[in-house]
């Protein structure tokens, strides 16, 4: 089965960490987000993937140059112009040859949705698309999908207030489609499968959804980037955190040889060539590769990327440090703080929920 990952973005919310690296290619637990987005879909019978691609395309073929990533074959589709959801759907599944059945994904989205279950009901049912919905306690930021006893859906509520919302089951980024939907978009300008193509469908009762209640996650602000590498250490959701990690009693994983003479608290991730000296605390965080917490320091509920650098008797708590970043002595970074590529923090500064670039 082919799936096209949606991966066109900008990731504005990241940002500055985005201005240089796509959203996807973000690490979680040191994965690349779009791998495990990949992982998931080979797991459930999906052999090829096209990327819908817009922004920073280049990253995706220089990491995955001989197009294969996690077990799939892939296709680069780069949109000559930005061609919103449903556009991109279209110009992606034609580049890719799409001509049956076929599976969209959001590729910022992480789900362990039993995907192969999905799309069995959608032939049961004998849908022309179908939705995953997943529950939540606050609707109002998402596109909720009321159904009926069936699972065709009656409505497609982009935001509502949340005490408007006819049900607490929300649009989960992925769809199954019949590649005759591809002739309900239009060849021409932006199109948007929230707004239009959704609606259309379900005007013509040929659209349904299912709920799933497993693991999902959309991690596309820094709270939800920090809690999608948490819940991987900490066995919230299931798996690995990273290959060729060795785990010690207290749960912290270390994927290769560091030095390591100060205090670490799992569940946490070292990687390779990493520093921690005597006196420096590291708590429930990830480190990037050769990244160095010197004495006195302390990296709390945080994730460093590699070649990090945070100098004695710093503190970095709750935030997202891109490669090489240098947090200078006697920092102080706060929640939710988000430092860019080769980012500087002066010694003393107090950077608080702010964005830093490099």
């Amino acid at each position: 089965m082919k799936a096209v990952v949606l991966v066109g973005g900008e990731g504005t919310r990241l940002r500055p960490l985005t201005l240089s690296i796509p959203k996807q290619m973000l690490p979680i637990v040191g994965v690349p987000m779009i791998e495990r987005v990949l992982a998931h879909l080979a797991s459930h019978g999906v052999d090829e993937a096209i990327l819908s691609l817009g922004y920073l395309p280049d990253a995706f073929k220089e990491a995955y140059p001989d197009g294969n990533a996690a077990g799939v074959r892939l296709t680069y589709a780069v949109e000559p112009e930005p061609l919103d959801t449903a556009g991109a759907v279209r110009f992606a599944a034609l580049c890719g040859g799409v001509d049956e059945t076929f599976v969209v994904v959001n590729g910022d989205v992480l789900t362990d949705l039993d995907l192969g279950s999905l799309v069995a009901f959608h032939r049961r049912s004998g849908a022309e698309g179908t939705i995953a919905l997943y529950p939540v306690p606050d609707p109002s930021a998402f596109g909720v999908v009321p159904t009926d006893a069936e699972g065709r859906v009656t409505a497609f509520v982009e935001k509502p207030p949340r005490d408007e919302a006819p049900t607490n089951e929300i649009n989960a980024g992925t769809y199954v489609f019949e590649a005759s939907v591809l002739d309900r978009i239009p060849a021409v300008g932006r199109v948007s499968i929230e707004r239009e193509t959704f609606p259309a469908m379900v005007r013509s009762r040929v659209l349904f959804a299912r709920a799933d209640d497993g693991y999902w996650l959309d991690t596309g602000t820094p709270a939800t980037y920090l809690q999608a590498n948490r819940d991987l250490m900490s066995g919230q959701r299931p798996g690995v955190p990273a290959p060729g990690l060795d785990e010690r009693p207290d749960r912290v994983f270390l994927g290769g040889e560091s030095t390591i003479t100060g205090e670490v608290v799992g569940p946490s991730v070292i990687f390779a060539g990493c520093v921690i000296a005597a006196g420096a605390r590291v708590e429930r965080s990830v480190l990037g590769a050769g990244s160095v917490i010197e004495a006195g320091a302390m990296v709390i509920d945080s994730v460093l990327m590699e070649g990090s650098h945070v100098a004695a008797d710093a503190k970095v708590a709750g935030s997202v440090l891109g490669p090489h970043v240098t947090v200078g002595q006697r920092a102080d970074v706060r929640p939710i703080s988000v430092l860019g590529v080769r980012a500087v923090v002066a010694s003393g500064t107090l950077v608080d929920g702010e964005r830093v670039t490099g």
